[in-house]
């Protein structure tokens, strides 16, 4: 028994004797090693987009791509118009890796709304932007400069597109200053403008035949729109491969 005393008396020296180290340790050391890996952060992601918006675009790139209608696979463009213009709401979204490869402010139409886009048209002079599924074509330089066409795909919705010169192009309303100033985006004549800063890029990463969606809430597209509903737009010869 003396000789367990004797040991522990003998420790107890040992530790008290023993150098102390210049950093002391604190209730925040353990909180430290009991949190997860820090992980690598990145700008947008897939939880960021709406679900149900998701899964409408990808119903209908996959209808689209069984038609044989989308040249360039594996890039889906949605823009979600149930957000305000002062959030980003357009996405490239890289379909094979589920992962969002930019995120962008984008502008809608001034027959549109103001802040939220409540409206929509296909109508040309309506100065409103058009819901459903497009596919982007070639590009061009003109009064807006680097420009993108688009070819709307759903029958009634958005097929004026061409005719109404619904582009993609950059704009100076589209800029973080901007909603400084005035608390939303300027609005355009119907196109889906986005800021001059990253246009070049933005539109070579999708141009040339590539599926953009542009989303809103409500059953009126949904209940209208051909590409959504497995209708094969290439039926009866109304469109050929490059729509």
């Amino acid at each position: 028994m003396n000789r367990v005393v004797s040991g522990l008396l003998l420790s107890l020296f040992l530790f008290l004797t023993s150098p102390v180290s210049s950093r002391s340790t604190t209730f925040s050391d353990f909180d430290d090693m009991s949190r997860e890996p820090a992980r690598p952060q990145s700008g947008s992601l897939i939880s960021d987009i709406n679900p149900k918006a998701l899964d409408m675009a990808m119903r209908g790139y996959d209808n689209l791509k069984r038609q044989g209608l989308i040249r360039r696979e594996g890039i889906i463009t949605l823009i979600d118009f149930d957000k305000p213009s002062v959030s980003e709401r357009l996405y490239i979204i890289d379909v094979n890796n589920g992962t969002v490869l930019q995120s962008s402010l984008v502008a809608h139409g001034k027959g549109s709304g103001d802040v939220m886009a409540t409206r929509f048209s296909n109508r040309p002079g309506s100065n409103s932007s058009s819901l459903g599924f497009y596919l982007t074509d070639t590009t061009y330089s003109g009064k807006n400069g680097y420009s993108l066409v688009l070819k709307g795909l759903d029958h009634g919705i958005n097929d004026k597109a061409e005719s109404r010169s619904i582009v993609i192009h950059g704009a100076d309303y589209v800029s973080q200053a901007y909603i400084s100033r005035f608390g939303r985006l300027g609005r355009s004549q119907g196109c889906p403008a986005i800021s001059f800063d990253n246009c070049q890029q933005l539109i070579d990463t999708i141009k040339d035949g590539t599926c953009l969606f542009i989303y809103h809430t409500g059953n009126e597209y949904a209940s209208r729109s051909g590409v959504r509903q497995h209708k094969a737009a290439s039926r009866n010869g109304r469109h050929s491969r490059r729509a």
